[in-house]
């Protein structure tokens, strides 16, 4: 028998993608338009987003009850069924062309800056780690981690840099509220581009505890070809050398 729960699962598993409570429910509704039968689920003519959004959670609780390999978790763009992290290093094998890379410190802590202090400039960057970052923040982009974001209101409107939709999907975050100690970090006082003053190491010092915040906590491991939270494994340059 066909079931209001059944059809969500049968979405899940076939979508390609993240998906919405909005869009479960438009495709429910669109599918019933088809039924050559009696609709078997009369109970969509009423149902709305909450009914899905509970559908969604007794399915990801019940996965976890039976111990399945697989998990259903929400990202920032909707709700996904996954391998569970666990199984990462076989689910790899299934990609044998993509080499294991991963973020040099410097270009992890750089992305961290991004990450906390967003929108920010390369110079507002720069004046944080005390070197130059023009390589590593064209790393960053190139992988789909960070992105321009506009301009800043400031003599010369410089470049404004934030971090990605691929970039919480990776790092499986729903918020940049879920980031380690988002909030402390956020506010503690950093050293910003003057430029009559040239940053020196006491700026790079300071800057760093933000990636080494960053980088204590488990959610924000920097293995950019590991299994990510989309179920999927992926592959970046190799920023090592920076």
């Amino acid at each position: 028998m066909i079931s209001l729960k059944a059809v969500v699962e049968a979405l899940l598993f076939s979508a390609p993608r993240p998906l919405s409570t909005k869009e479960v429910l438009q495709v429910l509704k669109a599918g019933a338009e088809y039924l050559e039968e009696e609709n078997p689920l009369p109970e969509l003519d009423q149902i709305q987003e909450p009914e899905i959004r509970a559908i969604l959670a007794g399915l990801a609780q019940e996965y976890t009850e039976l111990g399945r390999a697989f998990q259903l978790v929400e990202q920032v763009a909707g709700w996904q069924l996954t391998s569970r992290p666990e199984y990462q290093v076989w689910v790899r094998q299934l990609f044998p062309e993509l080499r294991p890379t991963r973020l040099s410190a410097p270009a992890l802590e750089t992305l961290a800056i991004i990450a906390y202090r967003q929108p920010i400039t390369r110079a507002d960057i720069e004046a944080i780690r005390g070197v130059a970052v023009d390589g590593l923040v064209q790393k960053l982009l190139d992988a789909g981690l960070v992105k321009i974001s506009g301009r800043a209101d400031i003599p010369g409107r410089p470049l404004l840099y934030e971090t990605t939709q691929h970039f919480m999907e990776h790092f499986g975050l729903k918020t940049l509220e879920e980031l380690p100690n988002a909030t402390e970090l956020r506010q503690l006082p950093l050293p910003v581009f003057k430029p009559e003053e040239a940053a020196g190491p006491a700026a790079a010092e300071t800057g760093a505890l933000v990636a080494r915040e960053a980088a204590a906590a488990p959610e924000t491991e920097a293995n950019l070809n590991e299994e990510t939270t989309s179920g999927r494994t992926e592959a970046v340059e190799d920023p090592s050398r920076d």
